[in-house]
């Protein structure tokens, strides 16, 4: 009877029945995590609808307006409630728009790791041999350099082979695969071990009974079993991803000023800190930090919810 009931809900109520539920709705922080992070990327994916200015139409910027202080301070203008920064711009609105390059920054080169990781580790567990110790010694070679120090290289080398112009236009490309390429470790170690333990249970062994092929075994098969523990190093991976592009564009190496993501906002307002106008780097940081904040612990609550030892 209960079965039959549970069958009839519909899959919101069956969410809602979950223990993933009953974990975030009863985790305050969680909670408060989650609604700062979705108004953190609304703002930032709704940038053109609601952001009071465009700060990328030239037509509409005055340099007699930079360097406003906020509204709210001596000599600030109500039309720009953060402030403007050295050309004028709107800093509310530049931190929206700067914002949505992060994200997008984040999100791609996240998804690129997860796929290149998942791939070569489902590949090597399940294979194994010769296969299996190569990419595992790859993998290890990886591990001994820093993350920062390989988006450095990969972007070193391209801007060596790509002319400049070239490289300007796919700036933003290049640093999520510099991003990527140096994340996919975790993914592709996580998913091979998981995969040692999956390919030796029955429903493999049952598949390979019945002929399947070995890719099919894996994709249909042993991938949606390992995938668990890939959606959590997913979203701790997404803040450090945002993380590393603000790092990489504060150095000058990230996406180009045309496209100033929170990275290239904190670095421009650096260059005014110490002569007052602080809002220009302050705002910027401060948005970066919560948005780092709240996916780092809406990672943390999801990798405890997915623990079986911690229910």
């Amino acid at each position: 009877m209960a079965d039959s009931i549970a069958a009839r809900k519909g899959p919101v109520s069956r969410f809602l029945d979950s223990d993933l539920w009953f974990s975030f709705s009863h985790s305050p922080l969680t909670i408060v995590s989650a609604i700062v992070a979705l108004a953190l990327i609304g703002a930032a994916v709704l940038a053109p609808v609601i952001a009071p200015h465009d700060p990328f139409n030239l037509a509409t910027l005055n340099l007699m307006d930079a360097f406003n202080p906020p509204a709210w301070v001596e000599g600030g203008n109500p039309d720009f409630l953060l402030g403007t920064d050295d050309q004028g711009r709107d800093m509310l609105s530049t931190i929206m728009y700067g914002a949505r390059i992060s994200l997008f920054v984040g999100f791609c080169s996240v998804i690129f790791a997860m796929v290149l990781g998942v791939t070569l580790g489902l590949v090597a567990g399940f294979v194994g041999g010769t296969t299996d110790a190569v990419l595992m010694r790859i993998a290890d070679i990886k591990l001994t350099f820093p993350a920062i120090l390989v988006a450095l290289l990969v972007d070193g080398l391209v801007r060596a082979a790509l002319p400049r112009e070239l490289h300007d236009r796919i700036a933003l490309w290049v640093v999520i695969f510099a991003i990527g390429i140096s994340n996919w470790v975790q993914y592709a170690r996580t998913v091979r071990g998981s995969t040692l333990v999956e390919k030796n249970k029955e429903y493999v062994m049952a598949a390979r009974v019945i002929g399947l092929s070995s890719t099919r075994i894996m994709t249909s098969h042993v991938l949606p079993n390992v995938m668990g523990p890939v959606l959590v190093i997913a979203t701790l991976n997404l803040g450090f991803a945002i993380l590393a592009e603000a790092t990489l564009s504060f150095l000058g190496v990230g996406v180009p000023p045309t496209q100033p993501s929170l990275g290239t906002l904190i670095r421009i307002g650096n260059d005014f800190l110490f002569s007052g106008e602080w809002w220009i780097t302050v705002f910027p940081g401060i948005t970066l930090a919560l948005m780092v904040l709240s996916v780092n612990l809406l990672g943390d609550w999801l990798r405890d919810a997915l623990n079986p030892r911690l229910r």
